[in-house]
């Protein structure tokens, strides 16, 4: 079958260690089902293999994905809940394409329990938006983030798959979103759904009972600063750095709560699918590319600049 996958690892250009081929169709598993991957999404977990995070040279070739949605063997329309139980890493589970194929190929194969009916409201490129960055950010707000105690959200970095899903889902439940980006086309973009975009570092009309905090050292001191006493820093990302400096003065007097966040439950994937469906809440897709061009959606990915999702259509 076609895929998409790594054949080494190159940290400065992690694009010349990507492949487009054929390889095994998935081995047959009890207990697992094979899925005719309709659509899919890149996420920056991609081109993070491709440098050699999470993966070792004796895993490879990699199939490379973590998002898909597809046909299931009896012909229902599903999407792939994309986290696997792996007794062997220390976190006890994994991604699609850390320790099994990913969903850059024709067909994957994962346990049936990881198949989630597909909404007939949302389409296939809505959907293939969901699984991983969407679920973050939909975690990061509810059950961590228990934003249903508070009025007021702030999201650092827009732009980024998880930070613009979340504003997305945070103004859909009427909340008074905050938003920051160094960039003045994303922070129009960002007024353009329904929240209020700030520069880096600036001062918010209020304090916020949740903060979602992807980008880490750059934006931490800012987000402490910002959280409103008793509020809750929700951290899913560093890409900025994994090193802030934190001041516990201001953590134990305003008695905040810094939370870790990682993915979601298929349960929390379920009730995702149902909320955009019930809210008209749609995923903003930068681009739609062929898989036939997938080398194509990989140089737009490294080149970033982008603005929410890039799909992969696998019939084109």
């Amino acid at each position: 079958m076609r895929a998409a996958f790594a054949t080494r690892f190159d940290d400065a250009n992690p694009l010349s260690a990507l492949a487009v081929g054929d390889l095994p169709e998935p081995e047959p598993r009890d207990g697992w089902a094979t899925v005719e991957v309709r659509t899919s999404s890149l996420n920056h977990h991609d081109l993070w293999s491709l440098r050699g995070v999470g993966l070792r040279e004796q895993q490879l070739p990699m199939i490379l994905g973590c998002d898909a949605a597809g046909i299931a063997p009896g012909g229902e329309e599903v999407v792939v809940y994309p986290v696997i139980t792996t007794p062997s890493d220390p976190r006890g589970y994994s991604l699609l394409s850390e320790h099994f194929p990913g969903t850059l190929a024709e067909r994957v194969s994962v346990p049936v329990e990881n198949l989630v009916p597909k909404p007939a409201d949302l389409s296939w490129e809505d959907v293939a938006c969901l699984p991983t960055a969407w679920l973050t950010a939909y975690r990061m707000l509810t059950t961590k983030g228990r934003v249903e105690e508070t009025d007021a959200v702030l999201i650092q970095g827009a732009g980024g798959g998880v930070a613009t899903a979340a504003a997305l889902i945070a103004v859909a439940m009427d909340k008074r979103v905050y938003v920051t980006s160094r960039d003045a086309k994303k922070r129009e973009r960002i007024t353009g759904i329904g929240a209020t975009a700030l520069e880096p570092g600036a001062r918010l009309p209020e304090r916020v009972g949740v903060v979602i905090e992807t980008v880490g050292e750059a934006t931490f001191e800012h987000s402490m600063k910002a959280t409103a006493p008793g509020g809750r820093i929700v951290v899913s990302g560093a890409t900025s750095g994994y090193l802030p400096k934190i001041d516990l003065r201001r953590v134990y007097a305003m008695q905040l709560e810094i939370l870790g966040s990682s993915m979601g439950s298929p349960g929390e994937l379920a009730a995702l699918l149902a909320f955009c469906a019930d809210k008209a809440v749609r995923p903003i897709v930068d681009q739609v590319i062929g898989f036939s061009e997938v080398e194509r959606a990989f140089a737009h990915l490294r080149e970033g600049g982008i603005f929410g999702k890039i799909v992969l259509d696998h019939t084109a």
